[in-house]
């Protein structure tokens, strides 16, 4: 039987329930899900992919069905490499469909066996971003129903603010 391995890559700068709800419900989809953290130097980054990826792996726990990897080049030519064609991105409104759309439509010209799968949040977390966790949290606002624990600590850490 042949293993489906689905890729979902994304800055998780930092990981969100709703990047945790898409990995779940795509477990129900595919057998294996590779969550990628994406280098980006266009991005300027609270965490350190390192941190990111320890944040990812405290989250997810163990679960052999899940590994967490860096992606450091092109995503097609890692999808490539780790024998997926498939990339899962989750889209939460109509706005994310434009940008997702050209990155689709491209990765799929350059390389025509690789599929994005598109999975809508779940309704609870349709609002739901890293930049909206960030800006809450270094402003000392309640962010526990937004993130994991270990999520809310780093975000803690990097912003002591009194209450």
């Amino acid at each position: 039987m042949i293993k489906t391995i689905a890729v979902y890559p994304g800055s998780f700068d930092p990981v969100t329930n709703g990047h945790l709800d898409i990995i779940c419900r795509g477990l129900k989809v595919f057998d294996n899900i590779i969550v990628g953290v994406a280098l980006n130097s266009a991005k300027k980054s609270m965490f350190s992919v390192e941190e990111r990826v320890a944040m990812l792996h405290e989250s997810l726990g163990e679960n052999e069905r899940i590994r967490v990897d860096v992606i450091d080049g092109l995503l097609i030519d890692y999808v490539r490499s780790q024998g997926s064609n498939i990339i899962i991105r989750g889209l939460r409104a109509v706005s994310d469909f434009e940008y997702e759309f050209q990155l689709a439509q491209v990765n799929h010209t350059v390389e025509k066996n690789i599929e994005t799968l598109f999975m809508m949040t779940s309704v609870r977390y349709g609002y739901l971003s890293s930049s909206i966790v960030k800006e809450m949290g270094s402003l000392g606002g309640e962010i526990e129903d937004f993130v994991p624990e270990c999520v809310v600590r780093r975000i803690r850490e990097k912003f002591p603010i009194n209450k």
